[in-house]
Parts: structure tokens; sequence; C-alpha cells
């Protein structure tokens, strides 16, 4: 069987398991949308897309500003998408759209693993880094990962922004530098927080052009820079026009990002904390969350200069843990990067750690928001203690691999140590 067969077999099985999901079990995408391990406010498909709802959608194809009932706070050309979908399409249409999308983050995924730059980048080598696995196999670690297909039955859109995403690092790794920072003005657009990865992006993609070359060619910075914000200038503007004239949409989009406006639960840090905040308090610590969240992004840059692809993959599993409004398809997107750092898994000393705290949120997750919310046998201390959980064991699995990849570091400059037992003091 040749790699294109192989690849057409593997993306027609993930279509058809996401098609039987959607149109044999009718009932589990809507209660999945409904979930908020996989809807946030900021992401919800009951919120924004159905049209025959009193929110989003439907306000906006009635010449209603969307943003005036408080209740939805996604970007406006998300609406002016979906508005081209005709109703009696509509129940069709959405579920092909969002398939389309996890396949075309897997192919996205998979040039990235084709690429073989995991471990082998302009500034470093490893000496493990021939231990990969192929490429189709991280893709269908992707497509076929649980929290993945959750995520496509749900319909959150911030598989749009994980898309955009994917397709900048996709870009960034083909040398297309423009492209590639367009497609993160796109994603930060959609949902702010992308704008952190600026930073790596820009690292990858001149280590990528300037492969061969010695030092850093500051131009080359500038000039990206003024492309990522012209791009976010121009969505901008756009959505000012499609809007009727109105700037209310950036309240509602980025100032519920900054502000947390909404506390609806989800599997977050933030919900539970500002909703003991006293109001005095609320501002600093905003700021606080925030700081703590931007600061990884230059610290990451400094310290592991020489892997910025390694740099993106760490930011993307902070997110899943400390942005304001994460979701299960936001650790989806992490977990799918790591399977490109095979040869750093021989390094990792906590698996068991992080793997049973996980798989202990994933499955009793659901069942304490059962208690506090359905059975009322529980409060909201059983589910945030849940969550707390769940962010415990991605908290473990990310130091545990940033350890794997200083040490693989380290070995290269201390090739005696290799595969020595160290003891920190």
């Amino acid at each position: 069987m040749t790699r294109e067969q192989q690849k057409a077999l593997l993306f027609g099985g993930a279509t058809l398991l996401r098609l039987v999901l959607f149109f044999g079990f009718s009932a589990l995408p809507e209660f999945l949308a409904g979930r908020v391990e996989i809807s946030t406010p900021v992401t919800s498909f009951l919120r924004c897309m159905q049209p025959v709802n009193t929110e989003g959608l439907f306000l906006y194809t009635h010449g209603v500003s969307p943003y005036d009932g408080g209740v939805f706070y996604q970007a406006p050309l998300l609406l002016t998408l979906f508005s081209f979908i005709p109703q009696s399409a509509f129940s069709i249409a959405t579920p092909l759209l969002f398939i389309g999308l996890d396949l075309a983050c897997a192919n996205a995924l998979i040039g990235v693993a084709e690429s073989k730059i995991s471990g082998n980048e302009r500034l470093f080598k490893s000496p493990r880094g021939a231990l990969r696995w192929e490429s189709l196999a991280v893709g269908a670690a992707y497509l076929f990962n649980p929290l993945t297909v959750a995520s496509c039955l749900g319909q959150p859109s911030v598989l749009f922004t994980n898309f955009a995403i994917l397709l900048a690092i996709s870009k960034a790794i083909e040398g297309q530098s423009v492209n590639s920072v367009l497609a993160l003005a796109l994603g930060s657009y959609l949902s702010l927080y992308p704008v952190l990865l600026l930073p790596a992006l820009l690292l990858l993609s001149h280590d990528i052009v300037k492969l061969g070359q010695e030092g850093t060619d500051v131009a080359f910075f500038r000039k990206h820079l003024s492309f990522f914000f012209s791009s976010l200038g121009i969505l901008l503007v756009f959505s000012y026009v499609v809007t009727g004239g109105s700037w209310e949409f950036l309240a509602s989009t980025y100032g519920n990002h900054l502000l947390l406006v909404d506390l609806t639960p989800n599997i977050g840090l933030w919900w539970y904390f500002f909703i003991e905040m006293f109001d005095p308090f609320r501002e600093f610590f905003l700021g606080v969350f925030w700081l703590h969240l931007v600061s990884y992004a230059g610290g990451l840059c400094v310290r592991l200069r020489r892997q910025p692809l390694f740099i993106i993959t760490t930011m993307l599993g902070l997110f899943a843990i400390f942005k304001p409004y994460p979701g299960v398809s936001d650790a989806s997107l992490y977990l799918a990067f790591l399977p490109l750092y095979r040869h750093i898994f021989s390094l990792m000393r906590y698996t068991f750690v992080f793997g049973a705290a996980l798989l202990y949120a994933i499955l009793l997750g659901p069942a304490f928001y059962y208690l506090w919310i359905y059975a009322g046998s529980g409060n909201a201390n059983f589910f945030y203690a849940i969550t707390l959980v769940w962010s415990l064991g991605l908290s473990f699995l990310i130091a545990d691999s940033v350890w794997a990849v200083l040490r693989d570091e380290w070995e290269v400059e201390r090739p005696e140590m290799k595969d020595k037992y160290i003891r920190q003091m």
C-alpha cells in the first residue's frame, strides 16, 4: 500500500467515525455541545452558531447586534461565515465543516511531522533525534484521540483557532514565513491568546528561512511583526464593517478574555477563584493571572531558544491550563504535538503520575459535575477539585517534558554524562 493510500485510509476512517457519531447518534453532538469540559462561554456552539436560538447567529441574521444580550463573546467574522449556510442545510453542513477542520488540522500536523524538525532544528541536533514515529502515526494519534473526537462532536469555535495555529506552524516550517504570521493573526483575532505564540513562531520562521546562516536578522522580525499587526488590524476593520459600524464587539470578544466577565464553570482555574474574589481585589488578581501566563512566553524563548517548536508545544500545554476559558480541545492540541518528541520520552520520569492524574480527571470530572449540578449532593468545590487534578496532571506532563528536553540539551554539552543518573542538590 502506497503512502497516499495509507493517508486516504486514515482520513477515511476518521471521517467515517465522526459521521457515524454525528448522524447515527443524533443526540450526542447536542449533549457534548452543552458540556462544560468542551464548550466555554467564548467557544460555545449553542451560543454562536445555531440559527434557531435567541443568541449569536439568530440575532445577527435578524439585524440585531449579537453583543447586546451579554451572552455572545465570539468574533464577528465567525457569524458572517455561518450566516452563508442555509438554515435548511445547517444540520448537515456544520458537522461536515467541523469534520473538515479536524482533517485539515491533521494534515497540517502530518506536514510538521514529515519535516522531522523536532530535535533536529537549526541550532540544536539531538543525539536521539532519529528516534521518532512515522508522520501518519502522529496524525492518527490526533484524529483518534477521544478528546479530539469529543471536541469535533461538540463543535466549539476554538477548533478554528486550533486550525489557524497548526496552519501557522506548518507554513513556518515550509519556509512561508509571511503566510505563517498571517495565519497566527487569524488565530489571535478569533481567540486573543495565540498572540503569545508570536515570539516563538518568529524564532521558528527565522531559523527555517536563515538555515545555514549565522547570527540573527533583526530586519526579519521587524518585517513580520508589521505583517502580523497589519493583518490583525485589517480583520478588526472587517469586523467593524460587518457589525454595522460598531466597535462594540471589542469589549465582548477580547474584553471578556481579559476581564473574565462570564464566570460559567469550566475546566480552568480562573472561574472559581474569581467567584470567591472580593471586588476590590479583582483587578489586581486579573493582572497577576495574565502576567503569570504572559511571562512564560519570554522565559521559554530565552531558555529554549534553540528549539522554538518545543517552545510552541509547551505554550500550547500552558494555554490548556492557565488561559481563562480552557477546554479539552486545548489539551488535545497540546497532546497532538507530544508524539513529535518521541526521542525525549525515555528521559521523562513521571509518566505514571501524570497519566494516572489525567485519566482520573477524565473519568471522574463528569461525575463530579453531575453530583454538583444535577444530583445536588455536592457543591462547586466538588467540580473545582477535579479540575485541579486535571491541571495538576497537565502541569506534571509539561514540567516533565521540559526537564527531558533540558536533559537532552545538557547531554549534548556533556556527552560523558549521557544516560547517567543525576540528582539535584
